[in-house]
């Protein structure tokens, strides 16, 4: 009989396909919010009228705005946005943009929590994977300030307790925890994702893709993240292509939305994920490759790798994606190909002298260590590299 525990988000409500300036008026009114400070993508700040339309929405209650939030969300740029948020007593935050910005915010309302003003502070709370693979993370105060986010990507970060912070000095990018890091509510509205650049939209969905994926074929799977990485998949497999040949399909960019926060559904509930993650998150902290492109160049390699472990479930996966005759690396990367998204670590940016690196820090990643085929130290995630090059 099968056991085990699930756990509801700590999260209110998410609302989708209503528009940005409603929904965002109703939640900010529902929280009674009175000094909101506004996390954005500085190239929506300068180059479109959706930040314009928050001022316009909050009026005498934005606090300050946030734009210069980096790639993988710096410590630097994290702890300026604390003081800032801090100095303008911000009771809530309110996020317009990708996976860096949602991180921010979760990293912003830790700071406040935990009386952090400048970057080395955060060594006192950042998580440690020991050499056996367990995760320890130090006690950590709840956020003094949480957050309403509105995602303008598909990595589905804003819909988990955790964020991933870079220290640029190591060049390591770390993660923080705790359950109040999650936002209060997210607003999904297509119309807003119209700005993203493609290229960011789709490996983004790719990133929705490896959670799926890597969820269903996890060691631990359950029927509820079962269910919804299947769904997830489905929208996902259909959305994507559709975004790709017409920009302007809203309903189209809804299904990613929707398939993007079903995809992260398991993992938030525990359910273990593996080397694709793992590894992506050393590529990403540092080789500087972005989120969803970590997805496209490590999934269909460590898929066909883990696939002599779980051959059957990777069958499900083939099938969701609409090529059930086709082995599931070969599926996820037909589909990679045919959105247009690089496959090679080359393609990205990688250099050969830094795969070495790679390798061994991906050893301190828990999802290397929850990989489903057991990889036991550097030169088995050089062999997964080294065949993505």
């Amino acid at each position: 009989m099968m056991r085990g525990i699930h756990r509801y988000p700590p999260m209110d409500r998410v609302i989708y396909g209503i528009p940005l300036d409603q929904a965002l008026a109703d939640e900010v009114g529902r929280l009674e919010a009175q000094a909101v400070y506004v996390m954005a993508s500085g190239t929506l700040n300068r180059e479109t009228d959706v930040i314009e339309t928050v001022r316009r929405v909050l009026g005498n209650r934005l606090a300050g705005v946030c734009a210069k939030i980096g790639a993988h969300t710096p410590r630097i740029d994290v702890v300026a946005a604390a003081n800032e948020a801090r100095a303008a007593k911000a009771d809530l935050i309110v996020t317009v943009g990708g996976g860096s910005v949602t991180d921010a915010a979760k990293m912003v309302g830790l700071c406040l929590g935990n009386d952090v003003s400048a970057p080395e502070d955060l060594d006192r709370f950042r998580a440690v994977v020991t050499p056996d693979g367990r995760t320890e993370r130090p006690p950590v105060k709840a956020p003094a300030v949480r957050s309403i986010d509105v995602p303008t990507t598909l990595s589905a970060g804003e819909f988990t307790p955790f964020a991933g912070c870079t220290d640029t000095v190591r060049h390591v990018k770390e993660s923080f925890g705790h359950a109040l890091m999650m936002p209060q509510a997210v607003i999904l509205d297509p119309a807003v994702t119209i700005h993203t650049p493609e290229w960011l939209f789709l490996s983004t969905g790719i990133r929705a893709v490896d959670h799926a994926v890597e969820t269903m074929c996890s060691t631990a799977p359950t029927p509820f993240s079962d269910g919804m990485s299947l769904q997830a998949l489905r929208m996902l497999a259909s959305g994507l292509p559709e975004v790709k040949h017409d920009a302007a399909d809203r309903e189209a960019r809804l299904n990613c939305q929707m398939g993007s926060w079903m995809s992260i559904m398991g993992a938030h509930n525990g359910v273990p994920m593996g080397a694709s993650h793992g590894i992506g998150h050393v590529l990403g902290g540092t080789a500087g490759v972005p989120h969803g492109y970590t997805s496209c160049v490590m999934l269909p390699h460590v898929l066909r790798f883990n696939e002599p472990v779980n051959a059957e479930r990777q069958k499900w996966v083939s099938e969701a994606l609409g090529r059930g005759n086709e082995r599931a690396g070969d599926a996820v990367a037909a589909l990679i190909a045919g959105l247009g998204l690089p496959g090679t670590l080359r393609d990205v940016g990688v250099k050969a002298e830094q795969l070495d690196q790679i390798a061994a820090g991906s050893m301190h990643d828990r999802w290397v260590h929850t990989n489903p085929r057991k990889i036991d130290g550097p030169a088995a995630v050089r062999a997964l590299l080294d065949a993505a090059w």
